[in-house]
């Protein structure tokens, strides 16, 4: 089933605005991460632990989700398909591997230093805020490049169409 012109064109605006707008929030993160870990102001220290777990509760997952489900929409409905280019299988497990990720790792960390700092406790392992954006960022980096560079080439399935389609082989130019 190919999507329609005008629907293939908003599926593919939906994907890259979604997918674009996944490193912003993640910087954010990251920040928020940075101020937790390195002032010595409690209130400052609870400021941010509050706004990253407003960012992974609210933000993250809806924009993961809308990135991923855009990308398969797209992906079985035009003629890049699923498992044609190896940089779209790439960009289709790099995405699913952060959704998940996203819906585990930060979550928990960041919920245990919300707990901790709103109880009046020290912030309990900064690494816990930092590591998820640092690995989030890298991969939507890697995602950005492979989906723009689209390296690799066809996978052995998108060999076997293309190879239908011009037919056998010929001998060469006639010769007269």
């Amino acid at each position: 089933m190919e999507l329609s012109r005008p629907a293939r064109r908003a599926h593919l605006v939906i994907h890259v605005v979604a997918s674009a707008g996944r490193p912003g929030p993640t910087v954010g993160l990251l920040a928020l991460g940075v101020t937790a870990n390195t002032t010595g102001e409690p209130a400052a220290v609870e400021a941010s632990v509050r706004a990253l777990k407003l960012f992974a509760d609210r933000l993250l997952l809806p924009i993961a989700f809308l990135a991923l489900a855009g990308g398969l929409v797209l992906s079985l409905g035009t003629p890049w398909g699923p498992a044609r280019h190896r940089w779209v299988r790439t960009g289709f497990w790099l995405t699913l591997a952060t959704v998940t990720a996203t819906v585990l790792a930060p979550r928990a960390g960041v919920n245990a230093a919300a707990e901790a700092v709103s109880a009046g406790h020290a912030l309990p392992d900064g690494g816990d805020v930092l590591m998820g954006p640092v690995v989030s960022l890298t991969a939507h980096v890697l995602m950005t490049v492979i989906s723009v560079l689209k390296p690799w080439g066809l996978t052995r399935r998108g060999r076997r169409p293309r190879a239908a389609v011009r037919g056998p082989a010929s001998a060469g130019p006639a010769r007269v």
